[in-house]
Protein backbone atom coordinates (compact mmCIF):
# COMPACT_ATOMS: atom_id res chain seq x y z
CA UNK A 1 0.00 0.00 0.00
CA UNK A 2 1.07 3.31 -0.66
CA UNK A 3 1.84 6.09 1.89
CA UNK A 4 -1.45 8.51 2.76
CA UNK A 5 -0.36 11.73 1.14
CA UNK A 6 -2.42 13.26 2.88
CA UNK A 7 -11.85 18.06 23.73
CA UNK A 8 -15.04 18.47 24.60
CA UNK A 9 -16.44 21.19 23.26
CA UNK A 10 -18.87 23.40 25.30
CA UNK A 11 -20.49 24.85 21.58
CA UNK A 12 -23.79 23.30 21.46
CA UNK A 13 -23.77 22.79 17.64
CA UNK A 14 -20.14 21.22 17.92
CA UNK A 15 -21.10 19.07 20.94
CA UNK A 16 -24.53 18.10 18.69
CA UNK A 17 -21.70 16.85 16.22
CA UNK A 18 -19.42 14.93 18.08
CA UNK A 19 -21.69 13.29 19.79
CA UNK A 20 -24.08 11.92 16.65
CA UNK A 21 -21.76 8.91 15.99
CA UNK A 22 -22.63 5.56 17.81
CA UNK A 23 -20.22 2.66 19.25
CA UNK A 24 -20.41 -0.62 20.76
CA UNK A 25 -17.25 -1.91 20.22
CA UNK A 26 -13.85 -0.69 21.59
CA UNK A 27 -10.20 -1.21 21.05
CA UNK A 28 -7.22 -0.32 23.39
CA UNK A 29 -3.43 0.46 21.78
CA UNK A 30 -1.12 0.29 24.83
CA UNK A 31 1.41 1.89 24.06
CA UNK A 32 5.59 3.01 24.63
CA UNK A 33 4.04 6.54 25.32
CA UNK A 34 0.50 5.55 27.31
CA UNK A 35 -3.06 4.36 26.12
CA UNK A 36 -5.18 5.24 23.43
CA UNK A 37 -8.47 3.94 23.83
CA UNK A 38 -10.47 3.77 19.98
CA UNK A 39 -14.15 3.70 20.18
CA UNK A 40 -15.36 2.03 16.44
CA UNK A 41 -18.39 3.59 14.70
CA UNK A 42 -21.55 1.71 13.87
CA UNK A 43 -22.39 3.29 11.14
CA UNK A 44 -18.71 2.02 9.29
CA UNK A 45 -19.72 -1.67 9.94
CA UNK A 46 -17.28 -2.99 7.49
CA UNK A 47 -14.09 -1.10 8.65
CA UNK A 48 -15.22 -1.52 12.37
CA UNK A 49 -15.31 -5.31 11.94
CA UNK A 50 -11.85 -5.36 10.18
CA UNK A 51 -10.52 -3.57 12.43
CA UNK A 52 -11.72 -5.83 15.36
CA UNK A 53 -10.47 -8.80 13.05
CA UNK A 54 -6.77 -7.54 12.36
CA UNK A 55 -6.54 -7.18 16.74
CA UNK A 56 -7.81 -10.23 17.39
CA UNK A 57 -5.63 -11.63 15.18
CA UNK A 58 -2.35 -9.63 16.51
CA UNK A 59 -1.78 -7.34 13.45
CA UNK A 60 -1.35 -4.31 15.57
CA UNK A 61 1.01 -5.80 18.02
CA UNK A 62 4.35 -4.22 18.23
CA UNK A 63 3.91 -1.86 15.14
CA UNK A 64 5.41 1.24 15.46
CA UNK A 65 3.93 4.64 14.31
CA UNK A 66 5.83 4.95 11.66
CA UNK A 67 4.77 8.28 9.93
CA UNK A 68 4.32 11.14 12.50
CA UNK A 69 3.06 14.71 11.17
CA UNK A 70 3.02 17.78 13.56
CA UNK A 71 -0.05 19.30 13.25
CA UNK A 72 -1.49 16.63 11.12
CA UNK A 73 -1.44 13.02 11.63
CA UNK A 74 -0.19 9.69 13.49
CA UNK A 75 0.40 6.76 11.44
CA UNK A 76 0.45 2.72 12.08
CA UNK A 77 -0.34 -0.41 10.53
CA UNK A 78 2.43 -1.44 8.35
CA UNK A 79 2.96 -4.98 8.70
CA UNK A 80 6.54 -4.82 7.87
CA UNK A 81 7.05 -2.14 10.59
CA UNK A 82 7.26 -5.11 13.64
CA UNK A 83 11.21 -5.64 12.75
CA UNK A 84 12.04 -2.60 10.99
CA UNK A 85 15.64 -1.37 11.34
CA UNK A 86 16.67 2.02 12.04
CA UNK A 87 15.83 4.51 9.61
CA UNK A 88 14.15 2.11 7.14
CA UNK A 89 11.74 3.47 4.61
CA UNK A 90 8.03 2.59 6.02
CA UNK A 91 5.22 2.60 4.75
CA UNK A 92 4.29 -0.10 2.17
CA UNK A 93 3.55 -3.12 4.15
CA UNK A 94 -0.15 -4.06 4.34
CA UNK A 95 -3.01 -7.24 3.26
CA UNK A 96 -3.53 -7.94 -0.10
CA UNK A 97 -6.60 -6.63 0.13
CA UNK A 98 -8.85 -3.46 0.22
CA UNK A 99 -12.38 -2.27 1.76
CA UNK A 100 -15.40 0.06 -0.17
CA UNK A 101 -15.10 3.47 1.12
CA UNK A 102 -17.96 4.16 3.90
CA UNK A 103 -17.84 8.01 3.68
CA UNK A 104 -20.75 9.13 6.10
CA UNK A 105 -20.80 13.14 5.76
CA UNK A 106 -21.68 15.51 7.12
CA UNK A 107 -21.82 13.17 10.30
CA UNK A 108 -18.62 11.78 10.69
CA UNK A 109 -15.66 14.07 9.43
CA UNK A 110 -11.87 14.11 10.15
CA UNK A 111 -12.03 16.56 12.94
CA UNK A 112 -9.47 16.19 15.75
CA UNK A 113 -9.20 13.08 17.34
CA UNK A 114 -10.66 10.67 14.65
CA UNK A 115 -9.35 7.68 13.30
CA UNK A 116 -9.63 6.80 9.77
CA UNK A 117 -8.40 4.59 6.84
CA UNK A 118 -5.15 5.23 4.89
CA UNK A 119 -5.53 3.91 1.22
CA UNK A 120 -3.64 4.72 -2.16
CA UNK A 121 -4.27 7.23 -4.08
CA UNK A 122 -6.81 8.85 -6.46
CA UNK A 123 -4.63 7.67 -9.53
CA UNK A 124 -4.45 4.31 -8.66
CA UNK A 125 -7.35 3.99 -6.28
CA UNK A 126 -10.14 6.04 -8.29
CA UNK A 127 -12.90 4.41 -5.90
CA UNK A 128 -11.30 5.32 -3.43
CA UNK A 129 -11.02 1.88 -1.53
CA UNK A 130 -9.56 1.86 2.21
CA UNK A 131 -6.59 -0.34 2.83
CA UNK A 132 -6.44 -3.41 5.05
CA UNK A 133 -4.17 -2.51 7.92
CA UNK A 134 -3.07 0.84 7.97
CA UNK A 135 -4.82 3.62 9.87
CA UNK A 136 -4.07 7.29 10.95
CA UNK A 137 -4.85 9.08 13.93
CA UNK A 138 -6.12 13.08 13.16
CA UNK A 139 -5.06 15.93 15.10
CA UNK A 140 -4.71 18.60 12.52
CA UNK A 141 -5.00 22.29 13.40
CA UNK A 142 -7.53 24.96 14.02
CA UNK A 143 -8.90 26.87 10.93
CA UNK A 144 -10.48 30.26 10.51
CA UNK A 145 -13.27 31.45 7.88
CA UNK A 146 -11.19 32.25 5.16
CA UNK A 147 -8.82 28.97 5.00
CA UNK A 148 -12.00 27.26 5.57
CA UNK A 149 -13.33 28.69 2.20
CA UNK A 150 -10.05 28.02 0.21
CA UNK A 151 -10.61 24.34 1.57
CA UNK A 152 -13.90 24.43 0.36
CA UNK A 153 -12.50 25.36 -3.20
CA UNK A 154 -9.95 22.56 -3.42
CA UNK A 155 -12.54 19.98 -1.85
CA UNK A 156 -15.23 21.56 -4.88
CA UNK A 157 -12.08 20.67 -7.05
CA UNK A 158 -11.13 17.94 -5.86
CA UNK A 159 -14.83 15.97 -5.69
CA UNK A 160 -16.79 17.62 -8.35
CA UNK A 161 -18.84 19.90 -5.45
CA UNK A 162 -19.98 16.63 -3.46
CA UNK A 163 -18.21 17.22 -0.63
CA UNK A 164 -19.54 20.11 1.46
CA UNK A 165 -18.79 21.51 4.76
CA UNK A 166 -21.65 22.44 6.64
CA UNK A 167 -22.57 25.21 9.17
CA UNK A 168 -22.15 22.10 12.44
CA UNK A 169 -18.51 21.03 10.28
CA UNK A 170 -17.36 24.54 10.10
CA UNK A 171 -17.70 25.46 13.81
CA UNK A 172 -15.69 22.25 15.13
CA UNK A 173 -12.77 22.73 12.62
CA UNK A 174 -12.75 26.30 14.17
CA UNK A 175 -12.83 25.35 18.12
CA UNK A 176 -11.80 22.07 17.87
CA UNK A 177 -9.49 21.65 14.72
CA UNK A 178 -8.83 18.53 12.76
CA UNK A 179 -8.15 18.29 8.90
CA UNK A 180 -10.86 19.15 6.75
CA UNK A 181 -9.32 18.69 3.46
CA UNK A 182 -9.47 14.89 3.98
CA UNK A 183 -13.47 14.44 3.97
CA UNK A 184 -14.87 12.91 1.49
CA UNK A 185 -11.95 10.97 0.54
CA UNK A 186 -10.61 8.79 3.42
CA UNK A 187 -13.11 6.50 5.57
CA UNK A 188 -13.09 8.02 9.27
CA UNK A 189 -14.31 4.68 11.12
CA UNK A 190 -13.51 5.31 15.05
CA UNK A 191 -12.58 8.06 17.22
CA UNK A 192 -10.24 8.09 20.67
CA UNK A 193 -12.30 8.02 23.82
CA UNK A 194 -8.96 8.11 26.25
CA UNK A 195 -5.71 9.02 25.44
CA UNK A 196 -5.78 11.89 23.30
CA UNK A 197 -2.74 13.72 25.02
CA UNK A 198 -1.04 10.62 23.93
CA UNK A 199 -1.76 11.24 20.60
CA UNK A 200 -0.98 15.11 21.19
CA UNK A 201 2.59 14.03 22.24
CA UNK A 202 3.33 11.46 19.23
CA UNK A 203 2.38 14.41 16.92
CA UNK A 204 5.43 16.65 18.38
CA UNK A 205 8.00 13.84 17.88
CA UNK A 206 10.94 14.64 16.43
CA UNK A 207 11.43 12.69 12.87
CA UNK A 208 13.70 11.90 9.40
CA UNK A 209 13.20 13.18 6.26
CA UNK A 210 10.62 10.23 5.26
CA UNK A 211 8.43 11.42 8.57
CA UNK A 212 9.12 8.13 10.52
CA UNK A 213 9.94 9.12 14.59
CA UNK A 214 13.67 9.21 15.20
CA UNK A 215 12.39 7.30 18.28
CA UNK A 216 10.88 4.18 17.93
CA UNK A 217 6.96 4.71 19.09
CA UNK A 218 5.64 0.67 19.64
CA UNK A 219 2.03 -0.26 19.89
CA UNK A 220 2.83 -2.87 22.79
CA UNK A 221 -0.68 -4.67 22.56
CA UNK A 222 -4.05 -3.75 20.59
CA UNK A 223 -6.75 -5.79 22.57
CA UNK A 224 -10.48 -5.66 21.70
CA UNK A 225 -12.04 -4.51 25.06
CA UNK A 226 -15.96 -4.25 24.49
CA UNK A 227 -16.69 -6.33 21.24
CA UNK A 228 -19.50 -7.08 19.25
CA UNK A 229 -22.51 -9.15 20.75
CA UNK A 230 -22.11 -12.62 19.99
CA UNK A 231 -25.13 -13.91 17.77
CA UNK A 232 -28.12 -15.89 19.19
CA UNK A 233 -27.17 -19.52 18.79
CA UNK A 234 -30.00 -21.32 17.35
CA UNK A 235 -31.97 -24.18 19.04
CA UNK A 236 -31.18 -27.73 17.88
CA UNK A 237 -33.26 -29.31 15.73
CA UNK A 238 -34.63 -31.89 17.84
CA UNK A 239 -35.73 -29.41 20.29
CA UNK A 240 -37.34 -27.43 17.79
CA UNK A 241 -39.18 -30.52 16.50
CA UNK A 242 -40.19 -30.94 20.35
CA UNK A 243 -41.51 -27.67 20.86
CA UNK A 244 -43.76 -28.10 17.98
CA UNK A 245 -45.02 -31.51 19.25
CA UNK A 246 -45.56 -29.87 22.78
CA UNK A 247 -47.51 -27.24 21.99
CA UNK A 248 -50.04 -29.44 19.70
CA UNK A 249 -50.51 -31.72 22.30
CA UNK A 250 -51.64 -28.62 24.14
CA UNK A 251 -53.56 -27.86 21.60
CA UNK A 252 -55.33 -30.86 21.58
Amino acid sequence: MKRISILACALGLAWSQLCAQTSTTEVLFETTKGNIRIALYDETPQHRDNFLKLTKMGTYDSLLFHRVIKDFMIQTGDIFSKHAKPGQLLGTGDYDYTQEAEFRLPKIFHRRGVVAAAREGDAKNPERRSGASQIYIVWGKTYDDRRLDYTQHKLDSITGGQVKLTPEMREVYKTIGGSPHLDGQYTVFGEIVEGLDVVEAIQKEATDKNDRPLEDIRILKATVTKDLPAPPTAKPAASRKASVRSKASRRR
